[in-house]
């Protein structure tokens, strides 16, 4: 029985560096991803948007890779998000369940698959958390509009709110692939059938759904605020424009009467 481990540990990982710092053989790598060998039956799979994933890895070879990495990151927050699943070998077998993946043979590419959905599985947990938070405070700005009739936010927190909620939306379409099957899957019916019941015990999807949901009524109501904002800054700009007349036009009328 082996251990598959998806840890979060940063805001971002750089690829490039962990090449250098971690001096293991390396399996597949582009910009967004590294997948490493780790001695006997050792795997690490890092991302770039921030998860480090091992399988059969001891605590204290799990401590020594991520000190190694904290050097890169330059975080020393403690993962917040993590997520375990167990890895079993039976020859000719294949099954998915909830907490336990069996597997029919020890390849490098199903135990990858593993490693890949759980690891997406945590950043899931992470913007789902994020999504969550930017949805209660849009919901107090909401309540405060029903009951006063106006805004409690200003025009700047306002566009910085709205830039927040895009930044995270492009992160979450850069980063997760939920939906593309991975190159391994296209020849390989086996690879294929492990993905898509890997994507279903996990709820990538579902979850995935469901935070562009969150995030697309976050965006919805900031629009809103934002279309309030702008009417009244147009109706303070009316405002200034007529007081400038009307003081043109009493400043040219004392004038007439000094006359």
């Amino acid at each position: 029985m082996f251990e598959v481990v998806a840890v979060h540990i940063a805001s971002s990982i750089n690829i490039r560096q962990c090449k250098s710092q971690l001096p293991l053989k390396i399996l597949f790598s582009d910009s967004d991803e590294l997948y490493l060998k780790n001695g006997e039956k050792k795997f690490v799979y890092i991302f770039q948007y921030g998860l480090v994933s091992f399988f059969n890895h001891s605590e204290d070879e799990k401590a020594k890779i991520l000190d190694a990495l904290s050097a890169i990151t330059k975080e020393k927050n403690s993962p917040q998000f993590t997520e375990t699943i167990q890895v079993e070998i039976i020859e000719g077998h294949q099954k998915v369940a909830f907490d336990k993946v069996i597997l029919p043979s020890f390849d490098a590419e199903f135990i990858r698959l593993v490693m890949l959905n759980t690891s997406q599985s945590v950043a899931l947990d992470q913007y789902s958390e994020i999504s969550q938070q930017l949805l209660e405070e849009t919901n107090e700005h909401t309540q405060y509009l029903e009951k006063k009739g106006k805004l409690n936010i200003s025009g700047i927190k306002l566009r910085k709110f709205i830039g927040k909620v895009l930044n995270i939306k492009n992160q979450i379409s850069e980063n997760l692939y939920i939906f593309d099957e991975p190159d391994s899957t296209w020849e390989n019916e086996q690879l294929n059938r492990l993905n898509l019941e890997l994507k279903q015990t996990f709820d990538l999807k579902i979850r995935y759904r469901n935070i562009h949901e969150q995030l697309g009524i976050v965006k919805e109501n900031l629009e809103l605020f934002k279309d309030i904002w702008d009417h009244r800054e147009s109706s303070r700009l009316e405002w200034v424009i007529i007081i400038l007349i009307l003081v043109e036009v009493l400043d040219l009328f004392v004038f007439r009467l000094w006359r």
